[in-house]
């Protein structure tokens, strides 16, 4: 039986010594506002995509034009933490290079849109002149680590913040290209191969993401991500994290093989220990990945595979100690606190509620400028949340009234004042410039949810922070499948609509309805809803009674995602 043939993704990191490709002579050709298509998928290791304008294509088509070929640039921000200075310096490349609005990540990054190619360079190198970076933004590698912005004991998050620097700066790729690509880096001649001492030469099978949570709070949902430490504090301290892995949330329409996974929890380590228990997991994964086919490729899938115990044998031998077990903790949710929080310290923390993550200016709310403005006067620092929303944070109680007075004049001080249903909402970019989209998500969730609030108010359900996600594609960007309620887009207009995820982001859903019409969506949720408001046990949660009551089965892990589906739920063909 032959081997079978390694993916083109693999050759195309083989050749292109260490990440370089022709990228460089790609960003000089200017006959044209594309790089080739091997170079397409090198600059992704560089934090760049390249994509085009959707819904221009049928114009210039006509006109028998070049697609409207730009850039997303997304900028790393190790447990979303910017300064002052580096938000006005973002804002200011959005309005100057970008497409004047600034998109937050749920991965706790700031994304660019709208950099066409002759100002691709320039644009990084002047996010890397105010200390920010975009290598390994995306590609096949360690991504931006996440880490709890804003934890119940204040004086946690000094420490998961460092850890999360401290495992992002050690599985940084060391590729010189980056700097000699977009920095004017020295090539440096030598004999000597260049080496990438943990990542190797073709780097990891696929994207590798990692997530630091502070219990109660899961709002960076470790259990979706490949590696994820759950902080254990003692005495007002983190003494150490107990490890998860082999979460993920993409699948392909049709193709069974492919599922959302929750993480499986496995031991825990000492404090002092979690860059080195992630680096040995990373490894694992690198030696044992899948590197034939990209769809199988994840981590989540090398855990099922071969097998939790295998693994957690695996990554002990790789660390020469064993994990210890499992200590005890406990996860609530998975949202953010909106508002004004005031930590033992002293010290003020405001979450802005931002829809879809989008901070830009519109006729009647000039959110962008009234950043701008808090940025020009913070003394504390800005955070982005994994649900997409922003904490100005750190405000001291001396600037507090004047912080206050600028959310008021633009508008944002009372952005949180609104259904508990449309706080607890992620949509992912998808059209028109995400090339995977299949549907709308961030352009059409809140018509959804505008239209599902007449039916909360009139069931009494206006404060029930019910999880909705909403995705153009089944490739999870917005984490729908552990969502209780979750649309993910199948076509245009039209939606595969999931339910019963967990509340904490614990348990993934199941396929309720497929291929539903946008239009349909409010009237297949509302009674649904109407009965939840009614029957619900005191505390239950809607991802509970939907399994309760019978709408959909439980998921019990990620190879169940596609069985015990109801038969109502497929339409007849």
């Amino acid at each position: 039986m032959s081997e079978k043939k390694l993916s083109a993704n693999e050759g195309i990191k083989t050749r292109s010594n260490y990440l370089r490709g022709t990228i460089a002579e790609g960003l000089a050709d200017l006959s044209t506002g594309s790089l080739s298509e091997d170079d397409q998928q090198l600059l992704k290791f560089h934090g760049s995509y390249q994509q085009d304008d959707r819904d221009l294509r049928p114009d210039r088509r006509k006109h028998r034009l070049e697609k409207a070929f730009s850039f997303m640039l997304r900028i790393r921000l190790p447990g979303g933490v910017a300064t002052p200075h580096q938000w006005l310096e973002t804002d200011r490349m959005a309005m100057q290079y970008a497409n004047e609005t600034i998109k937050l990540t749920t991965r706790q990054a700031f994304q660019l849109h709208g950099v066409i190619k002759s100002n691709l360079k320039r644009t990084i190198k002047e996010i890397n002149d105010c200390a920010m970076d975009t290598i390994a933004a995306c590609g096949d590698v360690n991504r931006n680590v996440m880490c709890n912005p804003n934890p119940f004991l204040s004086s946690v998050h000094a420490e998961v913040i460092q850890a999360a620097r401290d495992i992002s700066a050690h599985l940084t790729p060391q590729t010189r290209a980056y700097h000699e690509i977009w920095l004017d880096g020295e090539k440096v001649k030598t004999t000597e191969e260049e080496q990438e001492p943990i990542y190797g030469k073709t780097y990891l099978p696929r994207k590798f993401k990692i997530t630091i949570a502070v219990p109660p709070s899961n709002d960076v949902d470790i259990f979706a991500n490949d590696l994820s430490f759950i902080a254990i504090v003692e005495n007002g301290k983190v003494v150490g994290y107990n490890v998860a892995i082999g979460g993920g949330m993409g699948m392909t329409h049709g193709n069974e093989a492919t599922y959302p996974r929750i993480a499986d929890v496995i031991g825990y380590c000492p404090a002092e220990k979690v860059v080195d228990v992630a680096e040995k997991v990373l490894l694992v994964q690198r030696d044992y990945g899948d590197r034939t086919d990209r769809k199988h490729s994840r981590l989540k899938y090398t855990v099922q595979d071969y097998g939790v115990d295998w693994f957690l044998k695996q990554v002990n031998t790789y660390l020469g100690y064993d994990l210890e077990p499992t200590r005890p903790y406990h996860f609530e949710d998975n949202g953010d606190r909106y508002g004004w929080v005031e930590d033992e310290a002293g010290n003020f923390h405001f979450t802005l509620f931002v829809s879809g993550g989008r901070v830009l200016d519109t006729p009647t709310y000039p959110m962008l400028t009234g950043l701008r403005e808090i940025a020009k006067i913070h003394d504390g620092d800005f955070r982005l949340t994994a649900n997409q929303n922003l904490m100005i944070a750190n405000v001291s109680a001396k600037k507090r009234a004047e912080v206050e007075a600028l959310l008021e004049k633009y508008g944002m001080h009372r952005a949180h004042e609104q259904s508990a249903m449309r706080l607890a909402t992620i949509a992912c970019v998808a059209l028109p410039t995400c090339g995977l989209a299949l549907a709308e998500a961030e352009r059409y969730l809140p018509e959804v949810i505008t239209n599902l609030e007449e039916k909360l108010e009139e069931y009494g359900l206006r404060h029930d922070a019910i999880t909705v996600r909403m995705t153009g594609c089944p490739n999870g960007c917005g984490r729908p499948f552990i969502s209780e309620i979750g649309f993910v887009g199948r076509g245009p207009d039209r939606y595969n609509v999931y339910l019963g995820g967990g509340h904490a982001g614990q348990r993934l859903s199941k396929l309720y309805r497929q291929d539903v019409a946008a239009g349909e969506i409010i009237d297949l949720l509302s009674p649904i809803l109407k009965r939840y408001a009614k029957e619900a046990d005191e505390g239950e949660h809607f991802g509970d009674f939907v399994i309760r009551t019978g709408y959909v089965n439980a998921t019990v892990q990620g190879d169940d995602f596609h069985k015990n589906i109801k038969p109502e739920a497929i339409p007849a063909s």
